[in-house]
C-alpha cells in the first residue's frame, strides 16, 4: 500500500471531511439488531427506511441523545440478492462500513483517485436519507470499507 495520501489531502479546504456520520452494521434480521442496539443498549431509533435500489432496509439510532452526529445504521437485506446479502452469506452479520461525512463527496473521491487509492464508486450516488454516498475500497483504506457521505442534493 504505497499511497501519497499527504499530498492528496495537501490544500483540502476545511470541513471537506469531517466526523463520523455512522456506522454500518449489516443484519441478518432487522428486528433482532433492534432488540439489541435499541431495546437493549437504549440507543434513540431515528428511523427506518428501505433503500430499494440496494435491496436494503436500514435502521438509523443515534449515538448522541444530544443531537450531535453520529449514528449506528444497521443494514437488513430485503431479499438473497444485493451487496448486503453477499456480505451476510460470506463473511455473516458485523461491522460493514465506517461512513464519514464530506462536505463535497466527489472532491474527496478525486483526491482519494489522485493519491493512488482505489474507490468503488467513480461518481456519488443517493444512499439513505437521500444523501450523496461513495465507497472507498478497504484495500487502500487498511481493509476498511469506507464510505464518504455528503448532504442531499436541494433536488432530493
Amino acid at each position: 500500500m504505497n499511497h501519497d495520501i499527504k499530498g492528496a489531502l495537501a490544500g483540502l479546504p476545511a470541513g471537506t471531511a469531517g466526523h463520523v456520520d455512522h456506522i454500518g452494521i449489516a443484519v441478518a434480521d432487522l428486528d433482532q439488531g433492534l432488540a439489541l442496539y435499541r431495546d437493549l443498549l437504549g440507543l434513540e431509533l431515528e428511523r427506518i427506511e428501505e433503500v430499494p435500489q440496494e435491496n436494503v432496509r436500514v435502521a438509523f439510532l443515534k449515538l448522541d441523545r444530544q443531537g450531535g452526529p453520529g449514528h449506528i445504521e444497521l443494514l437488513a437485506p430485503l431479499s438473497e440478492v444485493g451487496a448486503i446479502a453477499a456480505f451476510i452469506a460470506k463473511r455473516g452479520a458485523g461491522l460493514h462500513h465506517v461512513a464519514v461525512a464530506a462536505n463535497d463527496v466527489t472532491l474527496v473521491l478525486d483526491r482519494c483517485r489522485e493519491a493512488g487509492i482505489a474507490v468503488i464508486d467513480q461518481t456519488p450516488r443517493r444512499g439513505a436519507g437521500g444523501k450523496l454516498i461513495a465507497f472507498v475500497h478497504p484495500r487502500g483504506t487498511g481493509g476498511v470499507l469506507l464510505e464518504i457521505c455528503g448532504p442531499a442534493p436541494a433536488d432530493a
